[in-house]
């Protein structure tokens, strides 16, 4: 149990949970209006202290992904909204998440996917459920070639940051350390997958670009794309002291996103916004990003 831990142990702790139950939110397993398994229950599934299961939630009601009522428990009231106009999507009941729209890509032999993001938070999650398919022998890529954009550590971003003191450098420190933790897991797995044998050739390229990212962009296989802007949003974060403060920050894994795909049409609109967006991440990698 991480309740007598202090430092980073509860700091790792804390994350590992609160990134987990993001993802669940995000990809629909925690569906919309559902409820989240009681405090004991997140507390043995995580093998962590009921103190920072209070802690992670408390995190999520000021995230605006829960709302947590006493006796009542927590209730799903944020999940990543896909809007899409392909027939597929305009037959789900609950709507398109990004986990099935990845999970398709990874089902090709060639997986090639370009990011350009603010954190590598919501694909390292994603990636990672990928990675288990492929251990379990349910798909069997034979390459996968991952481009990403983030912004360059050098930046002074206009967010996150403290709402009041603009100056105060924790957030954008906080900021660092989880992209600098996902990115380094996300290289780890697919590594891995190389390492063991599972995937004949994969090759991860992480570039840095002097850019303030204000939307979010995925490229799935030349075919599909997902793009959606960063809502500002004003908010109350808990730093890993456990000092609580105000922050501007913006909706990651909660970000509205559109999904578009590309047809036979030179003309079609699927097909000239990803060629466009293909055009502008290509420019961007080999001109701006190092």
């Amino acid at each position: 149990m991480d309740g007598q831990q202090s430092g980073d142990g509860g700091g790792r702790e804390f994350h590992r949970v609160a990134d987990e139950l993001r993802s669940r939110m995000a990809d629909g397993t925690y569906p919309l209006r559902s409820f989240l398994p009681s405090q004991r229950d997140l507390s043995e599934e995580f093998e962590v202290s009921r103190d920072t299961i209070q802690r992670v939630l408390r995190e999520l009601v000021h995230e605006g992904w829960i709302e947590s009522r006493r006796g009542s428990g927590s209730r799903v009231v944020k999940t990543q909204r896909i809007h899409s106009s392909t027939a597929k999507a305009t037959r789900q009941r609950q709507g398109m998440t990004l986990g099935p729209l990845l999970s398709e890509a990874f089902e090709q032999p060639e997986v090639t996917l370009d990011v350009y993001t603010l954190t590598s938070e919501s694909l390292d999650a994603h990636i990672r459920l990928q990675a288990e398919r492929i251990h379990g022998g349910s798909i069997a890529p034979e390459r996968i070639t991952l481009r990403m954009i983030l912004p360059d550590a050098s930046l002074r971003l206009p967010y996150p940051r403290m709402k009041d003191d603009a100056d105060d450098p924790r957030l954008r420190d906080r900021l660092h350390s989880i992209t600098s933790r996902h990115t380094e897991s996300l290289r780890e797995v697919l590594k891995a997958l190389k390492t063991e044998r599972r995937v004949p050739s994969v090759e991860v390229q992480i570039r840095h670009a002097p850019l303030t990212p204000t939307f979010k962009l995925y490229l799935l296989n030349g075919a599909e794309a997902l793009h959606g802007p960063y809502e500002v949003i004003q908010r109350q974060i808990v730093l890993d002291s456990e000092e609580e403060v105000a922050a501007l920050d913006v909706l990651g894994l909660g970000a509205t996103l559109t999904h578009h795909v590309k047809d036979d049409d030179p003309n079609s609109s699927g097909t000239v916004f990803i060629d466009s967006w293909q055009s502008w991440f290509d420019s961007v990698w080999h001109l701006l990003a190092t």
